[in-house]
């Protein structure tokens, strides 16, 4: 893992979008969607990052950073993202939970 896989984020506060998931075995279509969602929310105003890790059992967690609730609220209702969330519903999630939270402090250890 490179340091690039971490968000380069602003001083707290700010807030997660906690995303954990079980791919299903059918994941037709699912990559290409997923880079498309990544490039589309990095235009969306309040977007500040996006983290993401999936195991090879097909369990995965991205995290996604936003400003506020109101720029969350505007992601989730996005309609191409509407396509994307009912698509992943049908076909590329066996399980999958969203969890939004504040983030009121962050530190670490930079290589």
């Amino acid at each position: 893992m490179t340091t690039e896989s971490f968000a380069r984020l602003p001083q707290p506060p700010y807030y997660a979008v906690i995303f954990s998931s079980r791919r299903s075995s059918d994941d037709q279509g699912y990559q290409p969607m997923a880079e498309r969602m990544v490039a589309l929310a990095a235009g969306q105003a309040g977007f500040l990052g996006v983290e993401s890790a999936r195991g090879e059992d097909g369990f995965g967690i991205t995290v996604s950073y936003w400003a506020s609730e109101a720029a969350i609220a505007a992601w989730r209702a996005h309609a191409e993202h509407r396509i994307a969330q009912e698509s992943g519903k049908a076909n590329w999630y066996a399980h999958y939970e969203v969890r939004i939270a504040r983030v009121e402090r962050a530190y670490g250890k930079q290589a």
